[in-house]
């Protein structure tokens, strides 16, 4: 295997210390991803170096003159503090004919925006739950082909930001008033979907036109309240004492009939070509008591923490951490953007 310099594109906030002894578990948690990466790489005898950024695109351009890297390993879901700029940071990068991992720009701005990929994904016939966009300072008025109950999100943050028991709603003075929330808290557009009850999925994926499809892995949230929404919210996203406290558990799924695990996993693979993916995203489904399968979202650059979900489903598919990371690279420096051809 090629030894790699690889400068690894984070947050200037989220780079780590070099030694990660004595620190505890909460202590590690904002930048564990970066450490897990940059360990790993310079494990696998890559010289891997942090490159940290904030909001100036001069220091990638002078890191990239420093480091002069084979491939850049991107980890950054925002810049200057906006999750919408990371595809023009990707976009300068090609301009700079600098190969990187993780999706293109293209893929990641159909994304962003949730309001536009279901448009896409419903234009192709693929079955998500319906959904209604409500723009800041617009007045709400729900459509009526739209019954409760609906969970209100932010149209563009992700990693469930903003979404909370709460978001959950039956009547439209609640749905009134959880739009404003995400308008006044967030700052975005809100989006409102039909709330789905049943088995909440999600299938990691890696590839850029050959795909792999790691196994079905299942959200149990054996501790919540019996009556309570089956939600991931950004509580239980990131409070590990939260977790603990509601028992949350990610596990492959079981008892799947063979017919729904692969329509689960045509349905995911042709998600991610229509919504122009590459590298690597996680898609989250619900399987719902009839057994119809809605695909709620697809996640690009999902979290590469060791330990979490994507890379766990990875370790379940025979896919070592170690591994899994050096397919990412692999990935980055094969794919083939405009400059390429």
């Amino acid at each position: 295997m090629k030894k790699l310099r690889v400068a690894v594109l984070m947050l200037r906030d989220f780079v780590p210390p070099d030694t990660i002894e004595g620190l505890t578990e909460d202590e590690l948690g904002p930048w564990k991803t970066e450490y897990d990466v940059l360990a790993t790489l310079g494990g696998l005898g890559h010289r891997a170096h942090p490159l940290p950024v904030f909001d100036e695109l001069s220091v990638i351009r002078e890191g990239l003159a420093e480091m002069k890297p084979h491939v850049v390993f991107n980890l950054i879901e925002e810049f200057h503090g906006v999750g919408a700029y990371v595809p023009f940071v990707l976009g300068y990068l090609e301009l700079k004919r600098q190969p990187y991992t993780g999706c293109n720009p293209y893929g990641l701005m159909l994304t962003h925006s949730k309001a536009t990929a279901k448009k896409i994904l419903k234009h192709h016939r693929i079955p998500a739950p319906d959904f209604a966009l409500f723009p800041l300072r617009k007045v709400v008025r729900r459509p009526r082909r739209l019954p409760f109950p609906l969970i209100v999100k932010s149209a563009t943050e992700h990693g469930s930001v903003g979404i909370a028991q709460a978001s959950v709603v039956y009547d439209d003075k609640k749905l009134t008033d959880r739009v404003a929330f995400v308008h006044e808290e967030l700052h975005t557009d809100a989006i409102a979907e039909q709330y789905i009850e049943g088995r909440e999925l999600c299938v990691g994926m890696i590839g850029n036109s050959r795909l792999q499809a790691f196994p079905i892995w299942e959200v149990h949230f054996d501790g919540l309240p019996e009556d309570a929404p089956k939600i991931a919210t950004a509580k239980m996203k990131w409070d590990r004492a939260y977790q603990k406290k509601i028992g949350l558990k990610t596990r492959a799924a079981k008892d799947l009939p063979a017919a729904t695990a692969q329509h689960i996993y045509r349905l995911c693979k042709r998600a991610y070509r229509i919504l122009g993916q590459s590298g690597y995203a996680r898609m989250d489904l619900r399987l719902a008591p009839d057994g119809k399968v809605y695909l709620l979202e697809c996640n690009p650059n999902p979290h590469l923490e060791y330990g979490e979900d994507f890379a766990e489903s990875a370790e379940s598919a025979g896919i070592s951490y170690d591994d899994l990371i050096q397919r990412i690279l692999n990935l980055g420096l094969r794919y083939e953007p405009e400059w390429k051809s």
